[in-house]
């Protein structure tokens, strides 16, 4: 599948520290070791609306990631996937009368579009579910040979994980298995399911239903499950043992804990990521933003509407990307004050010298991603400017260059 193009990306002089980013297996802020090459999972969109502010926010913390591991001189293999097949999108292709492929396809394409205008760089590799079939089939394979699968058949023989699999499943979460059924069963589990060997144990395969599209396999008909089909385009694009796997608050459990032991079991790792990253979600109308509930706020929606994708930008860094927060008209009008003082501020001729100012966002930005710091740090930069000139011909553009290459914001 296609990716968007990439912004060009500013080299700045120097280095800041290293990357320290909260994990949320080990409940604390740590360093980031990776090496020459970093690499980075990020779990994609379900193409059945269009991109609200908590897809953007999530993308765009994970896009800040992606930018300070290239200033520090890594190169960076990121993948992120698109699950093109669906309970959800088939609902909403019935609801609306069109094809499910259409209405993937045309989702798709907007999230690119929304991408590209928010200056998100693209991952390397974006793949689909459906482009991967012939590693999911593979992964599954592998789990009903070792005894980690089972198959299921009340009518239809699906293929279920043991979440006995592995000796460390739940170590991500580290809930409570009361916890983890309650969330089991509200994102998208079946623990009621007759035949299941535990309440929790995961669809990996689900076979063929009349009506929706299958793919052959060695153990029926059918589609993947959606943890799985996770497992399978990291492990296949990657390998086992990346840097970070990442995603919104909502994914911890079941998703990427099921996904990571789908990894381990078969890989015989005992973490799938060196590091797992989650960002937090973003309220509107006093609830969590949801294509369920419909209380969205489109990115599209605001382009159309005349708003600039940096100030969108710029309003969603206002807050810490791990913070559950809520989005408002308040947010947006200081973040387009910001950006117009900015913009006032690295048009001047000249100004206070910039290389503290650039250092202290390094700085912030490394130690988890405190963007209202790194936020703050420049606004201070522009006030002097503003108020008082400055001497160096250079700052300006310094600034300027910093805020687009760690930032994703162009002013210019």
């Amino acid at each position: 599948m296609q990716s968007w193009p990439a912004p060009p990306l500013p080299v700045l002089p120097g280095r800041g520290p290293e990357l320290r980013l909260y994990d949320t297996a080990d409940r604390q802020v740590r360093p980031v070791t990776a090496g020459r090459t970093a690499t980075m999972y990020v779990c994609g969109i379900t193409p059945y609306d269009a991109t609200h502010l908590g897809h953007a926010a999530t993308y765009v913390a994970f896009d800040l990631v992606h930018r300070l591991w290239l200033d520090l001189g890594h190169e960076v293999h990121y993948v992120q996937n698109v699950t093109d097949v669906d309970d959800p999108l088939f609902e909403r292709a019935d609801r609306d009368g069109v094809d499910w492929q259409e209405l993937a396809a045309r989702e798709v394409d907007l999230f690119r579009a929304d991408m590209t205008a928010l200056r998100v760089l693209p991952p390397q590799q974006y793949v689909s579910a459906t482009e991967a079939i012939a590693e999911v089939v593979e992964l599954v394979e592998k789990m009903l040979a070792s005894g980690a699968a089972y198959t299921v058949d009340n009518g239809y023989p699906d293929v279920y994980y043991r979440a006995d699999a592995t000796l460390q499943f739940g170590y991500q979460s580290g809930y409570d298995r009361d916890t983890m059924l309650r969330l089991f069963a509200e994102r998208g589990g079946d623990p009621t399911r007759q035949g299941k060997s535990d309440a929790l144990d995961a669809l990996m395969w689900r076979s063929a239903r009349p009506g929706e599209p299958s793919w052959p396999s060695p153990f029926g008909p059918g589609r993947p499950g959606w943890h799985v089909e996770c497992a399978a385009i990291a492990l296949s694009r990657i390998g086992a043992g990346l840097d970070i796997q990442g995603g919104g608050n909502d994914l911890i459990f079941p998703h990427h804990e099921f996904t990571a032991a789908h990894a381990e079991c078969v890989s015989g790792e005992r973490r799938f990521a060196r590091h797992y990253v989650h960002a937090g979600m973003i309220g509107w109308q006093g609830h969590k933003m949801s294509k369920s509930r419909g209380n969205l706020v489109l990115v599209s929606t605001l382009r159309a509407q005349g708003v600039e994708p940096p100030a969108i930008r710029l309003a969603l860094l206002a807050g810490h990307y791990r913070a559950d927060r809520y989005w408002d008209a308040q947010v947006l009008d200081e973040a387009i004050a910001r950006l117009h003082r900015w913009r006032t501020a690295t048009a001047l001729p000249a100004g206070p010298d910039a290389a503290d100012t650039i250092g202290r966002v390094r700085q912030y930005l490394a130690d988890d991603l405190d963007t209202p710091k790194a936020l703050a740090a420049l606004d201070g930069w522009a006030t002097d400017a503003l108020d008082y000139g400055g001497h160096d011909a250079q700052a300006p553009d310094a600034v300027a260059a910093a805020i687009d290459a760690l930032l994703g914001v162009e002013l210019r």
